[in-house]
């Protein structure tokens, strides 16, 4: 079948494969993107990490933890400058006054009333793209962490010492790992069933692909699932600290040192521009 040049720059963009090999795939799977995209996988030939649906926009983000709730906020803008501003940081403080006074638990037509205000002074376009809350029990702490002004993380740890200040350095470290490294699961139970077995089949494709015998291939696919699950999933990660131990595996280490239990419950990202 025919291919346009505009299916081939979309599909370059989305895998980050070469332009031949985006046409072959199209043609091979008549021009079904998805299952292309998936044939450039299963090939080897994709990029997972450049995706065409990777946002440009600026802006900047903003946490607070109070009480019992904890929350952080994307809000994006048209420029960096803007993003920099005085009035720019005040509206994100003025979102969060008005999620933890209301209760607000999303992005919605409330918050985007309060920035008219803002869009006025600094003449760009602003939304609130992303609103996140954490309820605080008992026995539990969470911790934020801001990054540039363009990465927010909270973490939440169960603990019978919500005061001890070895198990707060631990929150607050594990705030640094989900920033520098981008978790996109807590763990292996929080990973879609449906994106595990598209993993599998890639990983089964690229395993025949070599020339393996049949009966060893289910243990291979099996070792490569077990190494992608370690690498995307928060608790199951090299440590930020200490890469000889996962994170999971540093939580059991400071309830060790310190005779409290240490639990990591929960975490929440978001990151400027995805």
């Amino acid at each position: 079948m025919a291919v346009s040049p505009q299916d081939v720059k979309k599909l370059r963009e989305a895998t980050g494969a070469g332009m031949l090999d985006c046409k072959n795939a199209l043609v091979a799977t008549d021009g079904d993107f998805k299952a292309a995209e998936k044939h450039l996988k299963e090939q080897g030939l994709a990029n997972a990490g450049n995706r065409s649906d990777r946002a440009t926009n600026e802006g900047g983000v903003f946490t607070r933890v109070s009480g019992n709730k904890a929350v952080l906020v994307q809000i994006t803008c048209e420029t960096d400058f803007v993003a920099k501003n005085d009035n720019f940081k005040k509206a994100g403080e003025t979102v969060l006054d008005a999620i933890f006074e209301n209760g607000y638990t999303e992005p919605n037509t409330e918050l985007a009333e309060l920035l008219k205000e803002y869009i006025a002074l600094l003449k760009e376009n602003m939304t609130v793209k992303t609103v996140k809350v954490m309820n605080i029990a008992e026995g539990e702490l969470v911790v934020d962490y801001v990054h540039s002004g363009i990465v927010a993380v909270l973490t939440k740890v169960k603990t019978s010492d919500v005061s001890n200040e070895a198990v707060k350095a631990f929150a607050f470290d594990c705030a640094l790992h989900v920033a520098a490294f981008q978790p996109p699961f807590f763990n292996r139970a929080a990973v879609d069933a449906s994106y595990l077995k598209e993993q599998e089949d890639i990983f089964a494709t690229q395993t025949a692909n070599l020339g393996k015998p049949e009966k060893i291939v289910a243990g291979i696919v099996k070792g490569k699932i077990n190494k992608h699950l370690s690498q995307i999933c928060f608790v199951d990660q090299k440590f930020v600290k200490n890469d000889k131990i996962s994170v999971s595996d540093a939580a059991k280490e400071v309830a060790k040192e310190t005779g409290l239990t240490v639990e990591l419950v929960d975490y929440a990202l978001t990151v400027v521009g995805k």
